[in-house]
């Protein structure tokens, strides 16, 4: 048997709270939220087109760090994933026995940070390094991934929060150093066919 953390003494009153709130509230509010947990990454995805596209109009240096962005959001995910490895935290729906708008997911699942909100973090951080206003808007929907993920009951408050801190501060480590050592990376990159990908023309 794997021994694993029990978080429900952290905030599991408050987690209870979150997800007794989801079962007394609209149909329709819970579908959209379970909607927006389950598929929202995606929207990240779309944003970091768009300001990559954008991006290759203004400078090569700035499509070089838009470039960047998957990368930096690739990397929170994996330092995400080994933290949830060390933890080991059983997910709150194993611990609490409370039903959930999620499904339960099997023993084994760690729940210590989430990666969902790690995921939305990081490009949100990422993206203002190139965008102000489109990382202004992931900032937005990153907050309400991270709340979802409580809401469908998937995690503590202290899972999504973690996975914030933890996204935010790989995505803010990683552009820095690409936008440092941007200049010689662009010298390289125009000089190939790699061209396109941080100009327009």
């Amino acid at each position: 048997m794997i021994l694993a953390f029990d978080g429900s003494s952290i905030d599991g009153s408050a987690y209870t709270d979150v997800v007794n709130l989801a079962h007394r509230s609209p149909g329709w509010l819970d579908d959209t939220v379970s909607a927006w947990s389950t598929y929202g990454l995606a929207v990240f995805a779309v944003l970091m087109a768009v300001v990559w596209w954008r991006a290759r109009r203004v400078s090569a240096t700035t499509a070089l760090v838009a470039l960047a962005v998957p990368v930096a959001v690739g990397a929170a995910y994996a330092v995400d994933a080994a933290v949830k490895l060390l933890v080991r935290e059983n997910r709150p729906c194993q611990s609490l026995h409370v039903a959930t708008l999620e499904a339960c997911p099997a023993p084994g699942n760690w729940s210590f940070p989430s990666n969902h909100a790690a995921i939305a973090a990081a490009a949100a951080v990422a993206l203002l390094f190139v965008s102000r206003r489109l990382g202004a808007v992931a900032a937005v929907a990153a907050c309400a991934m991270a709340v979802s993920r409580v809401w469908v009951g998937a995690h503590y408050p202290h899972d999504v929060a973690a996975g914030v801190v933890v996204g935010a501060v790989v995505a803010a480590l990683g552009m820095t150093a690409v936008r440092r050592r941007s200049d010689p990376l662009v010298r390289r990159i125009t000089g190939t066919r790699l061209r396109p990908l941080v100009l327009a023309s």
